[in-house]
């Protein structure tokens, strides 16, 4: 994992031990320590991503978070404890944005590195960045992250010195860091800005052909899916946010042509500056004419993650496109929640249950499939090349059919 010390300036790219980190979440509002587990679940999962390895979790309730140290006293203390006993943890990730007065008094406090979420995200995006766009995306973000921060981290550009001699006009230090960051801020849109604008030309250039965009939570199996549909190799991994550019390919079923674009997954509790840095990548999914709603029927918070990505496309003004639900890691699904005594015909009978449910309350087509077995993928193609036969008839009505 990148050793980027929030409270200093610079990222340290050359760090290959793996840390070992101590996560911290809060119990606040509507939340219930069932649902804060699975956010800490998740969080160790990106901090795995990361390259860290999770030692200990701390939970705490709280009405409203402390302006000082987030945490109660009572809890930096036992966290303080802990961290003394095991000299070798070097990290405490909490599953909320701290503000970088936070941040500056934990770390004076531990002596370890304090990440909360978003900067853990912005790391692991920062590894994964390949292309030009991601890699502006990622740094305008980490910026946006930066700025309100600045005279919290910082401790030496905290106040203009003063005595004598040291009174007079200028800006303070803090004050010419902060137009810095607000200039790079400006560049770095601007340079997207002309990314975009080539994107956009791109997209002209793909002509009349119907678009068929993969969504979905993260590491739900859509860059799977896309090689298994269009015989391509996109790199797929078991793990979070393992593709970051939008992949276009152009499929062919029978002689109906169509494009199929994998986008970024989405994550609960995604920072609000990574999805607006973000949103250029996803005009692919607005742009679309149908969207393939990848879900893991196999995670136990499945529901959850379907609703957190509807969220994003009731963002991006894309919730209402003609959409497939896909239930992926279906085999999964089976080997966690069968056992041996149960016979095909009662599993069958479970599972068309389950389908009919999901599809009452979603509204839309549901199939289960697995991408990586190859399980249910006729019948997804049979019921994708339908819709997009449908979409080609409304778009070109007087045009004669070749497929």
């Amino acid at each position: 994992m990148k050793d980027w010390n929030v409270g200093e300036k610079g990222w340290d790219t050359n760090t290959d031990i793996q840390e070992k980190a101590i996560l911290v979440g809060v119990i606040s509002g509507l939340d219930t320590e069932e649902k804060v587990k699975e956010y800490l679940d998740e969080l160790e999962f990106l901090a795995q991503t990361a390259g860290a390895e999770t030692v200990k979790r701390f939970t705490q309730k709280l009405a409203r978070p402390d302006s000082k140290t987030y945490i109660r006293s009572g809890k930096v203390l036992e966290i303080s404890e802990y961290l003394e006993s095991h000299k070798d943890i070097n990290m405490v990730i909490f599953d909320d944005d701290l503000s970088g007065k936070q941040t500056n008094i934990l770390e004076k406090e531990w002596k370890v590195k304090i990440l909360d979420r978003s900067s853990l995200i912005l790391d692991i995006f920062a590894r994964r960045a390949q292309t030009a766009q991601a890699k502006t995306q990622v740094e305008l973000a980490q910026m946006q992250y930066l700025l309100p921060r600045l005279r919290g981290l910082w401790t030496h550009l905290e106040r203009q010195r003063g005595g004598i001699g040291m009174r007079g006009p200028g800006e303070t230090e803090i004050e010419t860091d902060r137009r810095i960051v607000r200039d790079k801020i400006a560049l770095l849109k601007d340079k997207l800005s002309i990314i975009d604008k080539q994107n956009t030309t791109q997209r002209k250039r793909r002509g009349e052909l119907i678009r068929v965009a993969l969504v979905g939570y993260t590491n739900v199996g859509k860059s799977t899916l896309m090689n298994t549909l269009s015989k391509s190799e996109v790199f797929a991994e078991n793990k979070l946010f393992a593709t970051l550019d939008t992949t276009v390919r152009k499929v062919v079923f029978g002689s109906m042509p169509f494009l199929l674009s994998d986008t970024v997954g989405f994550i609960r509790k995604l920072p609000h500056h990574l999805v607006e840095s973000f949103k250029s990548t996803l005009d692919e999914v607005k742009e679309s004419d149908i969207l393939v709603h990848v879900v893991d029927i196999a995670h136990p918070q499945y529901e959850d993650h379907i609703e957190s990505v509807n969220k994003t496309l009731h963002d991006l003004n894309a919730f209402d496109k003609p959409t497939i639900y896909v239930f992926n890691k279906i085999d999964l699904y089976r080997n966690n929640n069968y056992d041996d005594l149960i016979d095909n015909e009662v599993k069958e009978e479970i599972e068309s249950e389950l389908k009919e449910n999901l599809e009452n309350n979603i509204d839309n087509p549901c199939l289960f499939i697995s991408a990586i077995k190859k399980e249910g993928i006729e019948e997804f193609r049979t019921l994708l090349g339908d819709m997009i036969k449908k979409q080609y008839e409304i778009r070109y009505p007087y045009r004669p059919k070749t497929w």
